[in-house]
């Protein structure tokens, strides 16, 4: 799926594009979920929920990729230890 790039800056218009683009997005994905059998409903209610999730932890955690390098960290100091990796 592709997703357009926003075409100003101003917060106002750019937010109207994300609204716009991600109904044309969610559109596209309910008529999958259609598809295969899922209510129009129940994915409607269940990407609510998604997002919700996605929006709480984007909310304790802005930019989880800086998370990485101290899992991986991690992860390399349980090697040998039988933790994680053997």
């Amino acid at each position: 799926m592709t997703f357009p790039p926003p075409k100003t800056e101003a917060p106002v218009p750019r937010f109207e594009e994300a609204t716009i683009a991600a109904r044309d997005a969610l559109e596209r994905l309910i008529a999958a979920a259609n598809e295969a059998g899922w209510a129009t409903e129940e994915i409607t209610a269940a990407i609510l929920k998604a997002a919700q999730f996605l929006s709480d932890a984007n909310k304790k955690d802005p930019d989880p990729a800086e998370d990485l390098v101290s899992s991986d960290t991690a992860r390399q100091e349980q090697i040998g230890h039988g933790e994680l990796y053997d």
